[in-house]
């Protein structure tokens, strides 16, 4: 299989060049620039109140020592430790997919966040409650931009500038550090009858990719999705080394087929359900964090076991963490 890893780090080098490109209208109260919708959008300069439909705007919010006011969440019911919890003392606005708009307008937010693809049936009502911006929140190539961007709009585009650097650096130093003798296949995915599995380009496959991982669904078709369903069979084909599956709960069915038995990552115990984390990796504190863990899980024996929580907490700001 094709090494993408010095594809992607060339590709970041150039994303530092483009960052920060998006010209920026302001009168002193609003910004004003397109978002991934191809729509110019004005925003209030500095909001106040955020809600976030997708956990992007939490995490480059909380990056920046800012609590949004309400989120959607993945998984009902958890409160993710990438977020140090925090969503926990912010209104519960429904699934990423399914935002209930009468709960997000009684939270009175004058800066809506959200995730693209989920959103753009809705756009219109969401544009009725206060200014809405989009983002694709999917590809390694949009991260650097997507937080420079709502960096800005929050106020503070230094630190959005130098999450950026930082994360670029801590990339290279991991894949510098990691074994080179062998390359892991892997694949990350979503559970169920027919899994979903994650394109190279993909934000976290990239990451994995770059420390030093075989991505076993290769890479986006032009024009196409960033995930492709593969059955179980093809897994068997493929036969990743290491999987990195989404726990969205105990409903496993891909467990209960026989065929699941067979991969080399299940006879050779290297089957990890991880955090939301590894979905909603756009973020700077996702990215680092999923960085630390696919090392580890990569190469358990070069590199050290995460805690999730604490690594959160370097990047979180105090006055943001309760």
């Amino acid at each position: 299989m094709t090494n993408n890893a010095p594809k992607i780090v060339t590709l970041l080098g150039l994303l530092t060049m483009m960052t920060g490109s998006t010209v920026y209208a302001q009168d002193g109260k609003t910004l004003s620039f397109t978002d991934d919708r191809g729509v110019k959008v004005e925003v209030p300069f500095q909001p106040k109140r955020i809600a976030s439909i997708s956990y992007f705007a939490n995490d480059v919010a909380l990056a920046l020592g800012i609590k949004p006011v309400a989120s959607t969440y993945m998984t009902a019911g958890r409160e993710p430790d990438f977020l140090l919890g925090t969503t926990a003392g912010m209104k519960h606005v429904g699934q990423r997919a399914k935002p209930n708009l009468e709960l997000l307008s009684e939270a009175k937010p004058d800066l809506i966040v959200a995730i693209r693809r989920y959103t753009v049936g809705n756009a219109p009502q969401l544009e009725k409650i206060a200014s809405f911006v989009a983002f694709n929140m999917e590809l390694l190539d949009g991260s650097d931009r997507e937080i420079a961007e709502l960096s800005k709009i929050l106020g503070n585009p230094e630190r959005g500038i130098q999450l950026n650097k930082e994360f670029r650096a801590h990339l290279a130093d991991f894949a510098a550090k990691a074994p080179k003798d062998v390359r892991p296949r892997f694949a990350i995915m979503w559970g169920g009858e027919t899994p979903l599995a994650f394109h190279t380009e993909n934000t976290a496959a990239s990451i994995v990719t770059v420390v030093g991982g075989d991505n076993i669904a290769g890479n986006m078709t032009p024009g196409g999705e960033f995930g492709i369903d593969l059955s179980l069979e093809t897994m068997l084909e493929k036969d990743p080394e290491v999987l990195f599956i989404y726990d969205s709960g105990p409903d496993r069915p891909h467990e209960n087929k026989p065929i699941w038995q067979e991969l080399t990552a299940m006879k050779n115990k290297r089957v990890f359900y991880v955090g939301d984390q590894w979905v909603e990796t756009n973020g700077p504190i996702a990215r680092e964090i999923v960085l630390r863990e696919a090392a580890h899980y990569l190469y358990p024996d070069a590199f050290s076991a995460v805690d999730v929580r604490a690594e959160a907490a370097k990047i979180i700001p105090g006055e943001a963490q309760n």
